[in-house]
């Protein structure tokens, strides 16, 4: 079978995050309508005997791994033993009971931040593991290539089709709004409307402004991966990477999701201060860490297989603002 059918057996885990939420929604609004999701109180991934029980139990044909402990720069810096623990326990647990239950295909969604800090720019699928990766979120990034690696090792050894995707810096609907640990755009749009409720002259941004990053709707991503996941079958087997002693080169089982173009850390607070229409003036902490200086995706794999963006990055952060709003107004009337 070349698609997902759709009366098929779809496990999407994680699905109350921000990736996790989006694949939900465009799966049902695609008429996919056997899904199958649990929440953590329902369903500890990280525990391997209740998660092969649920594998065991419920036979999903389908598997996106979107479940994982995320988190920005500080989330990071103040938990990588939890980011490296809990990740790679939740993605070894779904990996191998994936294969003990015959999963026809599981897309295992990572980051960008797999690639080397100084990587060339656009990051190559194939620059894995090519140099040092950025302190701030090692424990975080070695986590995901272990689910990069472990999904390579099961496709060769047992011929799964397990592929791995690996979306740019993601933000919509379903983002976390924690004030700490949030990545950079919700934080953005946090600190600047409680700036202007609260008349503030300034609002501080974290690090010196210079950084590069590229931004990816939410929903755009869930698009791609439902796209890769009903490739037929010569175009998704060509993405499960190769035996290197026999193909002699490195060719990961790894697709990039992004927009292939990137903003400074200042233009984006500069677009969200004007989506929200914030008065006052934006400092820089250049003593709180910048990142990775670049991380531009290059994704001329994804394109050359049919699919684009759709969402703009100025309709994605008014889109994204509206979406903060209408949550704010919903925790105010709890």
């Amino acid at each position: 079978m070349s698609t997902m059918n759709k009366n098929a057996k779809i496990y999407i885990a994680g699905h109350r995050g921000l990736v996790g939420s989006a694949l939900v929604r465009n799966l049902q609004t695609k008429g996919y309508s056997n899904l199958l999701h649990r929440t953590h109180a329902e369903l500890d991934l990280t525990h391997q005997t209740t998660t092969e029980a649920f594998f065991a139990q419920e036979k999903p044909d389908y598997v996106f791994l979107a479940a994982a402990k995320v988190g920005g720069i500080h989330a990071n810096n103040e938990y990588p033993a939890e980011f490296i623990r809990d990740n790679l326990a939740i993605q070894t647990n779904i990996i191998h009971a994936a294969w003990q239950n015959k999963v026809k295909r599981l897309l295992f969604l990572g980051s960008s931040c797999i690639y080397p800090k100084l990587a060339p720019q656009p990051m190559k699928e194939e620059y894995l593991l090519t140099g040092p990766l950025e302190p701030t979120n090692r424990p975080y990034a070695l986590a995901k290539i272990a689910g990069i690696e472990m999904c390579w090792s099961y496709n060769r050894q047992y011929g799964t089709q397990f592929l791995a995707a690996m979306p740019t810096n993601l933000y919509g609907p379903g983002d976390n709004y924690h004030p700490e640990n949030s990545h950079v755009i919700p934080a953005l749009i946090r600190k600047f409307h409680e700036a202007k409720q609260e008349n503030s002259p300034t609002v501080t941004v974290w690090g010196t402004g210079t950084p590069r990053r590229e931004f990816l709707y939410s929903e755009d991503m869930a698009d791609a991966c439902v796209f890769l996941m009903n490739l037929p079958d010569e175009k998704y087997v060509s993405l499960l990477g190769c035996d290197e002693a026999k193909a002699s080169e490195f060719r990961p089982p790894v697709v990039n999701i992004g927009v292939g173009e990137d903003v400074t850390i200042k233009e984006l607070a500069e677009a969200i201060k004007q989506v929200i229409g914030y008065s006052g003036e934006i400092e820089f902490d250049a003593t709180k860490p910048d990142g990775t200086p670049r991380k531009l995706m290059d994704v001329g794999r994804l394109h050359a297989l049919g699919w684009t963006d759709k969402v703009s990055f100025a309709d994605g952060i008014d889109k994204a603002y509206q979406g903060f709003c209408a949550k704010e107004k919903v925790l105010q009337r709890i």
